[in-house]
């Protein structure tokens, strides 16, 4: 299994600077990617402009870019330009974030999800191939047919001969086209003990797709606060649980509600997200159960923590991507050296 870092977007104490001397560290330490993200602040392809400028070896991930503020063509331009400016070590994740976000940021419907993912991703790929990209889809018509629009051809091509493109994606249907169209699946609030479940759609998908799934690319992003005193790392992963199980999106939508009530966690997941909605943040962070933060997190001694790593591992993980929840840069830092030497341990272990 291999470790990737994910350093976010700027804020949480997260600056450019800091972002680059993490990425570093990462590097040094043996780490096969580095992996930033975006909301509605700092943008994702900028930063990793940045961050290929600064390292020399490890692979470069979009955690991820949001399909609904840039059109297909402009993914693959940006793509294939981050490739080429890193020596062949970019990876494409995509997603279409939250219907909050591409509405009320981007100005997109967030309709036809499924359809639209699945037509993005053709255009981008044909792009990056160097077709000429002419497309009649049901979300997507290049070029469009009452205009002096032409048919075009990318300029420039990727490093590599083709670029990994990963989904992030939740629910049964999206993960199942995953399965059916990309290299590889960006979950997060991935519990390795519910594996078998999470797996189903993304078998499904493959056979829509008349795909196997070996080479199949699974890399969840996870929470980590290693230290001796386990109330005080779960204590570090309540603010960002709390909200995405309770604020992120609406009562109506919220994916990752839905998601951990799948893990048994129905009435608490309710619970966290009536107290979330009515501003009583606090008392929503402490209303997630330990057994769900012991689920989907990295939280405890070193040998819990070795544990957790090693159930990952055996629950077919590719890349385990890594997220410290810690404020002090330096603590990140020593956070992603705890990890890279319990993961070395394992390996010893196996040999």
């Amino acid at each position: 299994m291999k470790l990737g870092v994910s350093v976010g977007y700027w804020g949480f104490g997260l600056t450019a600077a800091d972002q680059l001397d993490i990425a570093r560290t990462a590097e040094e330490l043996g780490y096969d990617s580095v992996w930033t993200a975006e909301a509605y602040g700092s943008d994702a392809a900028t930063v990793l402009a940045w961050l290929a400028a600064g390292t020399s070896k490890i692979k470069l991930g979009a955690g991820i870019f949001q399909i609904p503020a840039r059109s297909a063509a402009m993914t693959a331009m940006t793509a294939a330009t981050i490739d080429q400016l890193s020596g062949g070590r970019f990876l494409l994740g995509l997603g279409t974030s939250g219907p909050q976000v591409s509405e009320g940021w981007h100005g997109v419907r967030f309709a036809k999800q499924l359809q639209r993912t699945r037509e993005y991703v053709a255009v981008v790929r044909m792009a990056l191939a160097h077709q000429k990209v002419e497309f009649h889809g049901e979300t997507l018509e290049l070029p469009l047919p009452d205009g002096p629009g032409k048919v075009l051809k990318l300029t420039i091509r990727p490093a590599q001969e083709r670029i990994p493109i990963f989904l992030a994606v939740l629910g049964p249907k999206n993960v199942a086209l995953a399965g059916e169209i990309a290299d590889g699946w960006l979950p997060v609030f991935f519990s390795p003990e519910h594996t078998a479940a999470l797996r189903v759609p993304l078998e499904e998908g493959a056979a829509v797709g008349g795909r196997s799934l070996d080479g199949f690319r699974i890399c969840p992003s996870v929470n980590v606060m290693i230290g001796d005193d386990p109330e005080v790392a779960r204590n570090a992963m309540r603010p960002v649980l709390a909200l995405y199980v309770g604020g992120m999106g609406s009562r109506e939508q919220n994916f990752y509600n839905r998601l951990v009530s799948s893990y048994g966690f129905e009435r608490e997941a309710q619970e966290v997200q009536e107290l979330y909605l009515a501003g009583r943040k606090s008392e929503a962070m402490l209303a997630l159960p330990n057994d769900l933060i012991d689920a989907v997190s990295i939280a405890g001694s070193p040998q819990r923590a070795k544990e957790r790593i090693r159930a990952f591992r055996d629950a077919g993980v590719e890349t385990l991507i890594v997220s410290p929840m810690a404020f002090d840069n330096d603590e990140r830092k020593q956070q992603l050296r705890l990890v890279a030497d319990l993961a070395q341990e394992i390996q010893s272990e196996i040999q």
